[in-house]
């Protein structure tokens, strides 16, 4: 009989200790530590064989083939922009997300789109009955008989269907629901996870099988389970916004084959989630004409540009305290413009409340959007309307200067596109983007700092 002991794991960087502490050593988290009964088995590895299924043995770099980088489409250009082209044979994949805000329908669509190219898929699901599957099913479209469906938990009978199926793409729905008979823990703990996710990623490289897994997330938002779990995968994906609003993001914050700045926008249909090919329109629908406080600013998502509606409201704050809240943008970088703004400008904002909104529900700290939260801010705080036909962009120095961003032609470039007639940004960029604007015919606006950018709105 294997002996069991008592062992303690970290729930956030999965660290493990022969007793509790009340502060992790290695990541420094606060009530982390969680006991689990673990069973001491003498684990050797069968037949002697590397990861990948060869002879564990140095090779030398020069013998190693060169694959020819071939990916599988998945067949929704969303999500193959943000896996960096496609699937990569062999790769283990971790979606993660809030519940309900489409995890399980977006890799039900992708089994969809791989059987109508007649690839086998092995859909696994530790949570649903078939027949809750098959109702998700029949809302999304036909499927034909190269997906198969399993609702199983026991990895071990899990990876003898795989090895005698052998399908191209497999995904487990979830990882939380999955466990190994060899370690004596619930499913669901950090022990568990970490070697349902090992055994997992041992299948894939040895079989060269796609694998899509789907991890819940806690109340942070970030993956139930140790941190290691985002090490042990080659790619992570997260589902990002409201579940109660119709758009959807899937942002990658790890790839081992790809970009992780690109972003993908899906909004939630009835017959499931639909790719928005054109983020910038989306996000500007239902702006107002000739409100105050509203500006459009450009921002970047890896190599796409978006157009955003930033939005500020200032009012006479009703206790000795000003409140400053920003949803979307950064909070620390709301208070620091508008210190900018009052010592550089004289503006007296010390006994108004500010609160900045980036429309749409979108998050991003890109320090190209501080041009248009000052001119948000100002527009607000003196009650005059922006022209509804100008983009801006810029970072904004302690100093009040406005200094220079990446990308600025392809931000141009999009905002011409939509049908903007002037652009402001900073004057240090301005002859990179004068030949796309007489192309164009948009008005382009250098401004030095943000004197120059409020005199042009007042």
């Amino acid at each position: 009989m294997p002996k069991k002991e008592t062992t303690f794991f970290c729930q956030n960087c999965g660290n493990e200790t022969g007793k509790w502490l009340g502060q992790c050593p290695v990541c420094k988290e606060w009530n982390s530590f969680v006991e689990e009964r673990v069973a001491k088995t003498n684990t050797a590895v069968r037949g002697n064989t590397s990861i990948g299924g060869n002879v564990a043995r140095p090779t030398p770099l020069s013998e190693i083939p060169r694959d020819n980088d071939e990916r599988l489409s998945t067949g929704i250009g969303e999500l193959d922009r943000v896996l960096g082209g496609g699937l990569v044979t062999g790769s283990l994949v971790l979606v993660g997300g809030d519940p309900g805000i489409g995890k399980s329908t977006l890799l039900l669509q992708v089994c969809q789109k791989l059987t109508n190219e007649v690839k086998s898929v092995l859909y696994i699901s530790g949570e649903e009955s078939l027949r809750q599957i098959k109702i998700r099913a029949d809302r999304i479209g036909q499927f034909t008989d190269s997906l198969q469906l399993l609702c199983e938990t026991n990895l071990n009978t899990i990876e003898d269907i795989i090895r005698k199926t052998v399908p191209a793409v497999v995904v487990i729905d979830s990882i939380q629901t999955m466990y190994c008979e060899e370690t004596q823990s619930a499913p669901g703990s950090v022990s568990q996870v970490r070697e349902s996710t090992t055994l997992l990623l041992r299948i894939a490289k040895g079989l060269g099988i796609t694998i899509f897994i789907v991890g819940h997330v806690t109340k942070e938002g970030t993956v139930a389970g140790p941190r290691v779990l985002e090490h042990i995968v080659d790619t992570v994906l997260y589902f990002e916004g409201d579940r109660h609003a119709a758009y959807r993001i899937l942002r990658g914050v790890k790839n081992r084959f790809g970009s992780t700045n690109e972003i993908g926008v899906f909004e939630m249909q009835e017959m499931g989630l639909m790719e928005v090919p054109n983020p910038s329109e989306y996000m500007l629908s239902g702006k107002p004409s000739g409100a105050s406080g509203s500006v459009v600013a450009c921002l970047m998502e890896g190599s796409r540009p978006i157009l955003i509606e930033i939005q500020a409201l200032l009012y006479q704050s009703s206790f000795g305290i000003p409140r400053r809240q920003a949803t979307g943008a950064d909070s620390n970088r709301l208070n620091l413009l508008i210190a900018v703004l009052e010592k550089r400008l004289g503006l007296q904002m010390g006994s108004c409340d500010a609160y900045v909104n980036l429309a749409g529900g979108l998050k991003n700290a890109e320090p190209a959007l501080d041009l248009g939260i000052v001119l948000a801010i100002v527009s607000s705080f003196k009650n005059c309307p922006i022209d509804d036909g100008l983009v801006a962009f810029g970072e904004v120095g302690l100093s009040g200067e406005v200094r220079s961003v990446s990308m600025s032609m392809m931000r141009v470039k999009e905002a011409a596109k939509l049908g903007f007639t002037a652009c402001m940004l900073p004057e240090v960029v301005l002859k990179y983007c004068e030949e796309e604007a007489h192309r164009t015919g948009i008005r382009l606006i250098g401004v030095k700092s943000v004197a120059d950018a409020i005199a042009v709105i007042v």
